[in-house]
């Protein structure tokens, strides 16, 4: 619509609402503030910390373990479980905090027109209707119309993504689909002014904003369980069974073979708490824990210990482009002056770069041209490079238009610095940049009295304006030839996704002819300046192990389509025949149709928060492991429903951060790598121990189960299955939880997020070793009652210390996924070696000090003993380590494993 139009529609005379009108609008929209969402309570959330099947279970053993008089076991499990609560508590207290954030950036006044008068009220009290005035430096209290402006510019990267500022103007824009990048016409809540005046009429307030619908959809963002949850929450329930029935059978197999009912019931609990592995929640904790350290150390702070894992399981990484896979730091490239391209190395802010020309490097100060373009750029400019000495390192930095600030560092690589050129040639007048214009020119006086205009604007526009061109120091009438080969360069620059400037000047008699109408004019044409918001050095080398690991990496961006796909080609996201698609494409396909065509897109351009959220739920629908990144307000709802999302520690709004299961400090998109990193390693070490804990604990009901069917006495009496499900099971565990990562574990594709727990073989490993720990804990069991049939304590003693020792040699072999217990080094692992000794320790504990012997049923073992216990203990590992060989020499030879198959 066109101002007057927009003016009719919302009935607002000349001079601005009136206060009665305010309030019945106020009445009607409410005030101008965001939502929140209703909030749990400090209570709530602590007892939803003991809703996870697996806990009520646990709590349900506990409580018969206590009723029986297992007092100890029964204490350990229910502090094990209180302590996992409160650190789910503390986790999720801070997890909520993305409204409170986005309150922040909503402006705290506003100069409004009311009654005629120009008056500053609480940005809450604007309406739908008012007329506000904005200037450089303000932020945008709610979504505006632009109804008179002057050279204004807005900062809109933190809602559209768009890397530089957005010139307004207050034209109709006849595409009603037009993105929100596209809306030249508009300013929204939230974002900043960054240059220019303007008069405008607010459309929206509160939550009819874009800033409120980005709220609503963190309101209404589903946060995904993560696989771990997902996998231990199956495990729990299988283990539950499992342990119900093997109970059941042993208990009235016990009886019906003549033993105490007490005794069997007792034995059967002990069996049932032995099956259920209660330290597996506390170890997957630390586990968690001690990665979220690791991850600390590599520059990524973790909101939620899952996130970790989840991020190891990541399929695809969608990453916003500015700021993430570039540095957000418009930065000259390439400068073409007279016919020849010159390439300006260096990046970011600093002023350290040089000039070559034809592959040889050039001096500024010797190629009059060259120093006339940096003249220009320096002078015909209002920004400031400074050093922020706040920061590390002395950080450079612009203040001003990012545009800007690239050409004072273009020409502070020459050797021009900003005050210095300023004091020996001081500016005298300017006409400011405006969106109609597209120019700014100043009007300077050089060292011998001389006056020049300096312009600077698009190569298009400024072109129309040149008489002249300079050439080697000369100035030479502009041809039609000269005027093509101009065009020519900024067509090949624009291929390369640079955003080029032309440099022009115009010789001065007199001050009065800057103040013509139209002064520029016979302009002598310099040469173009091409700039680009360049990508991260760091990046290329993180998504090409994102490729061998397996994981697509996708661009969005609020950024142009040309510009998007020329940083993707050169990072090597986009591959050939990869698709690109823009947010008026995203916009007209339906749900299904992206979802048919989400696996061949490899780069989005200028697209909305819908369209990313829209993207992230395709992509999940198609059964991927989505990890989301990103910095601004417009991530936000994409990034918390992704299946990780990522924020940037940095650069990144509180929003984001909030919104996000992980922040990277350094904004280093390689970091996400160390973190998928240590997510798959994090993954294997609970597989690792889950594969320990439940064969140790199959061997146990192996033991018992085979012992009563057959009619035998109990092998192991219940103090001493508590025993070894306390201590020989725990301390291993935990130190397996820490186990440093393989070293190919980035060589290999993402595991299948539907996988079970017990998957690629896993399942067969616990159970085939677990019998193998059963029969031979049995076997001895059996041998010493041969030998010695009325010393039913020394054979229960045997067994017991066959059982511990075999876990802990099968513990070694543990710590290889795919090799046997030879296959890492023993001593890599330093917990595990500290573990074993202190599980040793307390063995020969409660075997040799007597006052501990009529507790735990034990009696001292002597050298033969050992040895028949060693022998029997070993047999398991080498049973499975010669069929490992057998099936590694079956492959040779060119048959398949089967099973591995």
């Amino acid at each position: 619509m066109d101002v007057h139009d927009v003016l009719q529609l919302l009935s607002v005379p000349p001079d601005g609402l009136t206060s009665g009108e305010v309030e019945k609008r106020r009445d009607q929209f409410g005030e101008n503030r965001l939502n929140e969402a209703e909030q749990k309570s400090w209570l709530t959330l602590f007892l939803n910390q003991f809703r996870d099947f697996m806990v009520l279970v646990l709590l349900a053993a506990t409580l018969v373990s206590g009723l029986l008089g297992e007092h100890a076991d029964a204490i350990t499990i229910i502090a094990i479980i209180i302590v996992n609560g409160f650190l789910g508590f503390y986790q999720e207290l801070r997890a909520e905090k993305s409204l409170a954030s986005l309150k922040q950036l909503t402006a705290p006044t506003a100069h409004v027109l009311r009654d005629g008068q120009k008056i500053s009220v609480a940005a809450t009290e604007l309406v739908p209707g008012d007329v506000i005035f904005l200037e450089s430096g303000d932020r945008v209290p709610a979504d505006v119309r632009i109804l008179e402006c002057a050279g204004l510019e807005a900062e809109e990267a933190a809602l559209t993504g768009e890397s530089l500022p957005v010139q307004k103007s207050i034209l109709a824009i006849p595409d009603v689909n037009a993105a929100l990048g596209d809306r030249k016409n508009m300013a929204y809540m939230g974002t900043m002014i960054t240059r220019g005046k303007a008069k405008a009429i607010i459309t929206a307030t509160g939550m009819q904003t874009e800033m409120g619908r980005i709220a609503d959809l963190i309101q209404t963002a589903e946060e995904t369980e993560t696989p771990l949850q997902r996998r231990l929450d199956q495990l729990g329930k299988i283990l539950v069974y499992v342990a119900l029935g093997i109970t059941a059978v042993v208990v009235l197999a016990g009886i019906m073979h003549g033993n105490d009912m007490y005794t069997m019931f007792l034995a059967g609990v002990s069996l049932a708490v032995a099956a259920i592995p209660e330290g597996l929640p506390a170890i997957v904790t630390v586990a968690l824990a001690l990665g979220v350290q690791r991850m600390i150390k590599r520059k990524a702070i973790v909101r939620k210990l899952p996130s970790v894992e989840t991020l190891g399981a990541a399929t695809v990484i969608c990453s916003d482009k500015t700021g993430t896979l570039t540095q957000n730091k418009m930065t000259v490239q390439r400068v073409w002056i007279g016919g020849q391209f010159y390439e300006v190395s260096g990046t970011g802010y600093e002023p350290m770069g040089e000039f070559h020309c034809a592959g040889k490097q050039v001096d500024p100060t010797r190629r009059p041209d060259l120093l006339r373009l940096l003249e220009v750029s320096v002078l015909c400019n209002n920004a400031v490079l400074f050093q922020d000495k706040q920061k590390k390192h002395t950080a450079w930095a612009v203040q001003g238009d990012p545009t800007e600030g690239a050409l004072m560092v273009l020409a502070a690589k020459g050797g021009l610095h900003g005050p210095d050129m300023e004091a020996s040639q001081p500016r005298l007048d300017e006409i400011p940049f405006d969106s109609t214009r597209k120019m700014m020119s100043v009007l300077t006086r050089d060292q011998k009295g001389n006056l020049f205009m300096l312009t600077k604007g698009g190569p298009d526009v400024l072109l129309e304006r040149c008489g002249y061109m300079l050439i080697d120091g000369n100035v030479t009438p502009l041809t039609g030839s000269l005027r093509k080969g101009i065009m020519q360069a900024n067509t090949t620059m624009g291929s390369e996704a640079l955003r080029c400037l032309a440099v022009a000047y115009r010789p001065l008699r007199h001050e009065g002819q800057f103040k013509e109408h139209e002064p520029e004019r016979d302009l002598v044409f310099v040469g173009l300046i091409g700039m680009i918001d360049p990508p991260r050095q760091e990046v290329y080398d993180a998504i090409a192990r994102t490729k061998k690991a397996g994981i697509k990496t996708i661009m969005i961006t609020g950024d142009h389509q040309v510009t998007a796909e020329a940083i993707a080609r050169q990072l090597g996201i986009l591959p050939h025949g990869g698709l690109t698609v823009n947010g008026h494409d995203l916009y007209n396909m339906s749900d299904e149709e992206l979802q048919a065509r989400v696996e061949d897109i490899f780069v989005y351009a200028r697209v909305s928060p819908e369209h990313k959220l829209r993207i992230v739920k395709a992509l999940q629908a198609r059964g991927h492991v989505v990890a989301m990144t990103g910095d601004g307000v417009n991530d936000a709802p994409a990034i918390k429903a992704a299946d990780i999302g990522i924020s940037m520690g940095q650069g990144g709004t509180d929003v984001a951060k909030d919104a996000s299961a992980l922040i990277l400090s350094d904004d280093n998109f390689a970091t996400i790598v160390a973190a998928i990193e240590e997510g798959r390693g994090i993954y294997d070490n609970i597989r690792k121990f889950v594969r320990y804990l439940l064969a140790s604990n199959v061997g146990e009901i192996v033991t018992m189960f085979i012992a009563m069917m057959m009619g035998m006495p109990l092998p192991l009496v219940p103090i001493q299955i508590l025993w070894v499900n306390l201590v020989t099971d725990g301390l291993p565990a935990i130190a397996l939880g820490v186990d440093q990562a393989e070293r190919d574990i980035m060589h290999k594709p993402p595991r299948n997020v539907r996988e079970s727990i017990f998957a690629r073989g896993l399942g067969f490993k616990i159970l085939s070793r677990g019998i193998l720990i059963g029969l031979a804990t049995l076997g001895v069991f059996w041998f010493t009652l041969q030998m010695e049939p009325d010393n039913l304590v020394k054979a229960q003693s045997m067994a017991f210390t066959t059982l511990v020792m075999a876990q802990l040699i099968h513990v070694f072999d543990c710590r290889s996924v795919e090799g046997g217990i030879f296959s890492r080094n023993f001593f890599e692992n330093k917990w595990l070696i500290a573990s074993v000794i202190s599980s040793l320790v307390l063995l020969l504990g409660v075997m040799y000090i007597e006052a501990f012997q009529p507790v735990f049923r034990t009696v001292a073992l002597g050298p033969i003993d050992w040895v028949i216990v060693m022998v029997a203990a070993s047999i398991p590992t080498f049973a499975l380590a010669a069929r490992r060989m057998t099936n590694r020499g079956t492959n040779r030879l060119g048959f398949s494993d089967a099973r591995r198959k």
